[in-house]
């Protein structure tokens, strides 16, 4: 486990494990990967009271639906935690995780060089 800490909204310091309850897995079976898109549900009633590092999550994705590791940098939190704390918010019902958007010809040899190219050149 790594030195990193987080604040969350009363202030002190906790490690990252402690945010998703000490749990390193969602308590159910939830399959999505990096690239899944995490989209915020529309409530008809109350949404439900929330912890600080949930809560922040969810504002994460109400702006716009954005995939699981662009939710986990933005968050500074570890993927494991994030996935953790996601599931959760699937569970309450308050987001929505799909495939990741493929995009027809992205397998294509000559582009994937291209890119590779491109990127040599940064």
């Amino acid at each position: 486990m790594s030195d990193h800490w987080y604040e969350d909204e009363s202030g002190p310091l906790v490690r990252p494990y402690t945010v998703a309850g000490g749990r390193t897995r969602p308590a159910t079976e939830h399959s999505f990967d990096l690239m899944s898109q995490v989209t915020a549900v529309d409530l008809d009633g109350p949404e439900p009271r929330l912890d600080h590092a949930r809560s922040s999550l969810l504002e994460l994705v109400r702006r716009e639906p954005r995939p699981v590791a662009e939710v986990a940098a933005d968050a500074d939190l570890p993927l494991t935690v994030v996935r953790v704390l996601l599931a959760d918010l699937v569970e309450a019902g308050l987001v929505r995780i799909s495939a990741p958007v493929t995009h027809e010809g992205l397998d294509d040899p000559d582009l994937l060089r291209e890119i590779v190219d491109r990127l040599r050149e940064l």
